[in-house]
């Protein structure tokens, strides 16, 4: 059954329940029971490559695949049922708020700017004094300040440009830095690899995992702002409060991406050295990211960024800008979108709609549990109803129709099965009538194609 155990693990997603689905189907396989086959409102394929596999095992399955396929699904159900489907969003700044970040940005800007260069795109090139261009440095000015932060860099690459800014600008070969048990993004695990960082987890969930590997001996704590997990809850401005307080020269680093404009205030500003983000994810131009923090080590970032060919020129730096000032209150449109949206979800005014809850797995958005395993099946009917088909770069200005997507691969690679039973759904620009009419459409479409398929 070796090659049944691989298709279960690594297909079907089953982990906890491998070993008792495997324990029933090998003794319904051994009995003389037959079941009549009905109509399959899921899990058809999978079905049949299971007998299949059977079959190349040398077991008869004649007459059992509706057996077969009740207790797959029986055992599915299962193990999605025993991920604990719950999370601890992080806390959004209200609409109020939102614009006020926008009142208090423009107001930055005319302080910043007088008219004529208001309505300037900006220079090119490395300016003899700044070595890189006037109005970039001008703009940086503004962000800073708009961030509450010493000093902030524009940089090329979006939020991993940011990233690997903010590190090699402060962190050497060997060095030891701490971050939470969760998998890492990729290409943040890329960079600190590359860079021979010698990596060591904690859960961050609970301070006093933090507090005694900074007692056994740290150089740097990298946060990432956002969850990684279902069941994360720390709260990073309180870890930064708290780490300095055991040692004030610590050296902190956050990442901040899909936090900004959603949160009160950022790792740089509570305390941290650095934190890095994604000016793409703010409705920027593609492929430009910004690192703020204290003045010492946004130096050495300008320093080794000095190429011109790494520069973010002045009428890129002018854009990034004013895309910046559309940002907050669209984020507090949207974040009432969400809210509506899970409140509609819950009161079941959608079948086959199990649980509806907010989360901030990369962006703000809703996550569906289905009652039976169609979440890929509805993505891909969403498309055809106008839903996107994949992020670009998760609430850039080029995303305005709502997304039906999977879950985070984070989340994948930590429970599988999820990816069968939860749908992740941003809004965007879109209404709650649209999100709701969209999934309500795909899943009738999805049990519709089940039934045609028999």
């Amino acid at each position: 059954m070796d090659r049944i155990r691989e298709y279960c693990e690594k297909e079907l997603g089953l982990r906890k329940e491998t070993d008792a689905f495997l324990k029933e189907l090998y003794k319904l396989l051994k009995s003389k029971k037959t079941g009549k086959q009905a109509g399959f409102l899921s899990l058809k394929k999978e079905t049949e490559e299971l007998c299949r596999l059977l079959k190349k095992e040398g077991y008869e399955t004649e007459g059992k695949k509706a057996l077969i396929h009740s207790l797959l699904t029986e055992h599915l159900k299962k193990e999605a049922d025993a991920v604990p489907f719950e999370t601890h969003p992080l806390k959004m700044i209200s609409m109020k708020e939102e614009i006020e970040n926008q009142y208090r940005l423009v107001d930055i800007m005319h302080r910043h700017f007088n008219g004529f260069e208001a309505l300037e795109e900006g220079d090119y090139g490395c300016h003899i004094r700044y070595g890189r261009p006037e109005r970039t440095v001008k703009v940086e000015k503004v962000l800073a300040e708009y961030f509450h932060a010493e000093a902030a860099a524009l940089v090329r690459g979006g939020g991993t440009g940011a990233i690997r800014a903010m590190c090699f600008a402060s962190l050497k070969h060997g060095q030891r830095v701490l971050i939470h048990d969760a998998p890492l993004y990729k290409t943040t695990q890329i960079t600190l690899e590359a860079m021979g960082i010698e990596i060591r987890k904690t859960d961050f969930n609970d301070f006093r995992n933090i507090e005694k590997e900074i007692q056994k001996g740290i150089d740097v704590l990298y946060i990432q702002r956002v969850r990684q997990k279902l069941s994360d809850t720390y709260d990073e401005i309180r870890i930064i409060e708290k780490a300095r307080k055991i040692d004030p020269k610590l050296l902190i680093l956050t990442d901040e991406n899909y936090a900004v404009n959603k949160v009160e205030k950022l790792g740089a500003a509570a305390g941290a050295d650095m934190s890095a983000f994604s000016t793409f994810k703010l409705l920027g131009i593609p492929g430009i990211g910004l690192v703020i923090g204290t003045r010492k080590w946004i130096d050495i970032v300008h320093e080794q960024n000095y190429s011109g060919g790494g520069q973010v020129q002045g009428p890129e730096a002018m854009e990034t800008l004013r895309s910046l000032v559309e940002n907050p209150v669209l984020l507090g449109v949207q974040s009432l979108t969400v809210d509506e949206i899970e409140k509609r979800l819950n009161r079941k005014e959608v079948a086959h709609v199990e649980k509806a809850i907010k989360a901030n797995i990369e962006e703000r958005i809703i996550l569906v549990k289905l009652d039976l395993p169609i979440a890929r099946e509805v993505i891909e009917k969403a498309i055809g109803y106008g839903a996107l088909p994949h992020p670009v770069g998760s609430e850039s200005r080029y995303e305005v129709q709502a997304l039906f997507y999977r879950i985070a691969k984070v989340m994948i690679d930590e429970d599988p099965i999820l990816s069968r039973y939860v749908i992740r759904i941003n809004p965007m620009r879109s209404g709650p009538d649209t999100v709701i009419r969209i999934l309500k459409n795909s899943i009738r479409d999805a049990m519709k194609k089940q039934s045609k398929e028999q």
